[in-house]
């Protein structure tokens, strides 16, 4: 919720209407937008949404998200992935792998 709360009305609007037009069928027939991976028994999904990924799971017929990620994001790469996670170590981590990157170009 937080990175909802960072955005501009119209954004939380486009991404919240992104979610809303979910239907049973998207979450079955998945298409380039929609991605599901398992974790611990639970079935996650990841949707797409302009610059954003959306990472939820429903609980009966309820879709409860639990984060928002900036797209190609190092959080995003680490949720994806399956890495534990925590939002402080993949800032830190994003900042030390620019820094990384940066220096084998020196």
């Amino acid at each position: 919720m937080s990175e909802l709360n960072k955005l501009d009305t119209l954004s939380q609007m486009d991404l919240m209407e992104s979610i809303t037009q979910l239907t049973p069928a998207d979450l079955h027939d998945l298409d380039d937008r929609l991605g599901r991976f398992s974790r611990k028994g639970k079935t996650f999904y990841r949707l797409r949404a302009g610059g954003f990924r959306i990472y939820f799971e429903v609980v009966d017929d309820i879709l409860f998200s639990h984060v928002i990620l900036d797209k190609n994001s190092m959080a995003d790469f680490i949720f994806r992935t399956k890495l534990p996670f925590k939002e402080e170590q993949a800032i830190e981590q994003h900042q030390s792998f620019w820094q990384y990157l940066e220096s084998l170009m020196k």
